[in-house]
């Protein structure tokens, strides 16, 4: 189910498990694998094409939320602010948000993108779990030097240091930790 602002949310008192991290992150493709649908999510390789809220009702026991990305993305301006609106009224005003994974892309040296989004987040106090993607898309030391760089810069700003799960989805690396939290949270 779709939603394009958060008056148009559905109306449940399921608790919710949002996704969220820059366009092209691999988010769409981490929901797939974390719910063992290929296609639940639509995957693409322009970003940006997750422009609404997205709801999936799991197991009728709980929902995941693929938020719109923020950042980069192939669409209009307007458009833009928009859904990134959207995905900032959902964070500050669900009030069945249970907890935010917020993707970080393990390839890359810290984002001003990223970390920017973690500072506007930081006084809400909304519980969240750094998430890093696409690990399997270089070697494991890599990945290591890239996830340390980041905590450190999270330091270096003064932001919170938040459990951090490397996944991957090739090798569905960090599908159990992340199933893990959610359960961990509807005890």
């Amino acid at each position: 189910m779709g939603a394009c602002d958060v008056a148009s949310c559905p109306q449940w008192n399921l608790p919710e498990f949002a996704f969220i991290g820059r366009s092209n992150v691999g988010k769409s493709s981490l929901v797939n694998m974390l719910t063992g649908h290929s296609s639940l999510a639509k995957v693409s390789a322009t970003p940006g094409k997750t422009q609404q809220l997205n709801f999936f009702e799991i197991n009728a026991t709980w929902a995941l939320v693929d938020l719109p990305g923020y950042g980069f993305a192939k669409v209009a301006l307007s458009k833009k602010s928009e859904f990134n609106r959207a995905a900032a009224d959902y964070i500050q005003q669900r009030s069945g948000l249970r907890h935010l994974f917020v993707l970080i892309d393990s390839r890359l040296p810290p984002q001003a993108i990223d970390l920017g989004f973690l500072a506007w987040l930081a006084p809400l106090q909304v519980a969240h779990t750094l998430v890093f993607t696409k690990a399997d898309k270089q070697s494991a030391r890599k990945t290591t030097e890239t996830v340390e760089q980041f905590l450190t810069s999270l330091d270096e700003h003064r932001l919170p240091s938040p459990q951090a799960i490397v996944t991957s989805v090739k090798s569905k690396d960090g599908r159990k930790p992340l199933l893990a939290v959610i359960a961990n949270l509807l005890d």
